[in-house]
């Protein structure tokens, strides 16, 4: 029974998704606070029982990482459209997140495995610091003070969030996960045929 804990954990932080973005648009922020710690600590307690029971499967491997981009994007995103951040904080993650997208394309087929790093993870931390503060803030009315707190939380969230993409591509070439004798022969099939144009 234990080895459907994870998974079902994974399922229940898809399930919290919809309810944290009504309860953002609605204004109450402190049940969107509640329903987005749940999700973080469903979260943790998923990746935990997964590795302490050896209980790690292909479609928590897939959709762990998904749940977790689709809830940091969506609540980022409703934060935006009810002008609470600046649109363009969402236009990084987004850009972020289509670019690994990319680079996991490219990597598909091939024996790699690219693990998370403790970068990727202080992202991710700092992101959920920022969002918390930030209902936290609106839900209390706070000062000016304290949303410039705020600003400065995401800003550094985004610092972290290209460092760690940065990183990742650095690792992704420099340890040999891309062949880099595929991408001279690409290069050299590409001048082939212009040549034959």
């Amino acid at each position: 029974m234990l080895k459907y804990v994870p998974n079902t954990l994974t399922v229940i932080r898809f399930i919290l998704i919809p309810f944290i973005v009504m309860n953002i648009f609605s204004g109450n922020y402190i049940m969107a606070f509640i329903l987005f710690t749940l999700s973080a600590i469903t979260d943790i307690a998923d990746g935990f029982i997964a590795r302490k029971f050896n209980l790690i499967s292909n479609f928590g491997k897939l959709m762990d990482p998904l749940a977790d981009k689709l809830t940091q994007i969506c609540t980022i995103a409703s934060l935006t459209l009810i002008d609470i951040i600046p649109i363009w904080i969402l236009v990084i993650v987004l850009l972020k997140e289509l670019i690994m997208i990319a680079g996991a394309s490219f990597l598909y087929g091939k024996d790699v495995v690219v693990y998370s790093k403790w970068y990727g993870k202080l992202a991710t931390v700092l992101f959920y610091v920022a969002i918390v503060f930030s209902l936290l803030v609106n839900q209390f009315k706070l000062g000016t003070i304290w949303t410039n707190l705020d600003l400065g939380l995401f800003y550094l969230a985004l610092f972290a969030t290209v460092f760690s993409l940065v990183m990742y591509i650095k690792d992704v070439y420099k340890k040999g996960f891309i062949d880099k004798q595929d991408l001279n022969k690409e290069v050299t099939i590409d001048k082939k045929e212009r040549k034959k144009k």
